[in-house]
């Protein structure tokens, strides 16, 4: 069961506002702290940009299977991956949907390896990746400082981190109940911005209870990951989420998630500003090849990796 409700969302022109502005600041800040999860709107992407990574992902997955799968690989590391997770529609934990993982930072380094097909494909995901990329910049110095850090604290591992973008695709679904997409998880890495181009997507609230996040025109999804939760010292809580397919859909459904996170091997600490004799330090370090390797040997996560990382306190100091 799924409920619907209020979802916090931030103008962001609101920040230009001086009167305006502080109180922006503490929603973002509540949102962070309560639920992982906020919208934004005014977020400076504009509205042709994101339909265009759409409609261009999209058509890639309208081509032949031939043409998709040479881009299939089964390495988790690969950095352009095609793949698909379509499993037994009367088994529980039925999956459907297909995927294209693309590595983003530095985009020149990557984008020779992105499709050629549709032969604007480059281009069009080329303008969405950068104007996110913009985004996630003024929403991590937002975030950070929130915390009561400076928000240069972790910007030379971000310059130097990754940032991937996620392309899902949902088909159309036949069955008589709602289907699972994408089973329940948490991202990893710092933050990840998305979009849906139809509803579907759900988040876990306080209560632990499926909300329905609506689909807002124009708006983007963010999303706090793990490595923010590990950060903040457990202040701010990575977002428990799933996509769903309904059988009432009437269109295919594209969702593009741009995850950002410090280098494959870098480890991420609480901050030590964070960690006092009040506070002790509740996570230990690990790093995104520890997630992968996490993901790959446990395959649908019964127990999430953000779980792995939590100290035993009680048990440490007996």
């Amino acid at each position: 069961m799924s409920m619907t409700t209020d979802l916090p969302l931030i103008d962001l022109s609101s920040l230009k506002d001086h009167s305006s502005r502080s109180q922006t600041l503490e929603k973002i800040q509540i949102a962070c702290k309560e639920i992982g999860f906020f919208q934004v709107i005014n977020h400076g992407v504009s509205h042709s940009v994101i339909k265009d990574a759409i409609d261009t992902s999209m058509e890639f997955f309208d081509m032949s299977d031939e043409e998709k799968m040479s881009f299939a690989s089964d390495d988790i590391y690969k950095p352009v991956r095609y793949g698909t997770n379509i499993t037994n529609p009367h088994r529980e934990g039925y999956l459907q949907r297909s995927f294209l993982k693309l590595y983003c930072h530095p985009i020149s380094h990557w984008i020779h390896m992105w499709p050629s097909n549709p032969s604007n494909y480059k281009e069009k995901m080329r303008e969405y990746v950068v104007a996110v990329q913009a985004l996630n910049q003024l929403l991590m110095d937002i975030v950070i400082k929130s915390l009561g850090l400076n928000p240069s604290y972790i910007q030379g591992e971000i310059d130097q981190g990754m940032h991937v973008v996620l392309v899902n695709f949902y088909p159309l679904c036949s069955e008589p109940q709602s289907l699972s997409g994408l089973a329940p998880h948490t991202d990893h890495g710092l933050l990840t911005i998305a979009l849906q181009s139809h509803p579907g997507l759900q988040i876990k609230n306080p209560n632990d209870k499926w909300v329905d996040v609506p689909l807002i025109e124009g708006a983007l999804l963010v999303l706090l990951g793990d490595q923010m939760e590990v950060m903040s010292n457990g202040i701010y809580k990575s977002v428990t989420h799933r996509a769903t397919i309904s059988n009432n859909a009437d269109q295919n459904r594209i969702s593009i998630a741009s995850f950002c996170s410090f280098a494959l091997e870098e480890k991420v600490r609480p901050a030590p500003m964070l960690v006092d004799e009040e506070h002790p330090c509740l996570y230990r370090e690990s790093s995104v090849k520890e997630y992968f390797d996490f993901v790959s040997s446990n395959g649908t996560q019964k127990i999430r990796f953000i779980d792995t990382l939590k100290k035993n306190l009680v048990k440490e100091h007996a």
